[in-house]
């Protein structure tokens, strides 16, 4: 079983700017927001913890570890955030200005590529580790792909956002992933909340 976590709030989060594989580390809202999540998470026994190698996943994790008593979290490349190419450092409004809906943006990592290179790393812990329960600090980008491709497009919805520290459960079973809870948060109309692509 896997429970994948977002990481906590960074700056360029608190401002609404695309990430991606820009590494920007987590700011003192986030840092308290792995502490709530690692509270949420003390109810369940857990056997290992893995990151993405960025600084704000890697950090929220450390943080998480402590909390549950767990070994120092084991660095995964293959669960960093989509890379975003020409559009990282961007708010979404200066995104869509510079490439409107339907332009390619340069360096912009495909949505399947993704799936297939976090299912691959996926399958490579539940081989390493069948059995266990295994935490997971990622990024919303990666969640929110995991999510339209296990559900078909249907998750996250319209109003519906993954929010810092949000939990989401995943089963690994005959070498198949599926969705058992989404941690979904849901905005207020006229609200911009944090999107899954950051």
């Amino acid at each position: 079983m896997f429970s994948i976590v977002r990481h906590g709030q960074t700056d360029w989060n608190l401002h609404h700017r695309i990430q991606g594989r820009t590494d920007i580390p987590l700011n003192a809202a986030g840092r308290a927001q792995a502490v709530a999540a690692a509270a949420r998470l003390k109810n369940r026994r857990w056997n290992a913890i893995v990151t993405s190698p960025l600084l704000r996943a890697a950090e929220s994790a450390t943080i998480i570890a402590a909390e549950l008593g767990l070994d120092e979290p084991e660095v995964v490349a293959s669960l960093t955030e989509r890379h975003h190419g020409a559009i990282e450092g961007l708010t979404f409004a200066e995104r869509q200005h510079r490439f409107p809906d339907g332009m390619a943006v340069p360096g912009l990592e495909t949505r399947s590529d993704v799936v297939d290179r976090v299912l691959a790393a996926l399958a490579a812990l539940a081989d390493v580790r069948a059995g266990q329960s295994v935490l997971v600090l990622s990024h919303g980008g990666i969640i929110g792909t995991l999510l339209r491709h296990l559900t078909d497009g249907d998750r996250p919805r319209h109003g519906e956002f993954i929010a810092n520290g949000s939990v989401h459960d995943f089963r690994w079973e005959n070498d198949q992933l599926s969705l058992t809870h989404f941690d979904a948060t849901t905005r207020s109309p006229g609200e911009r909340g944090e999107t899954p692509r950051r």
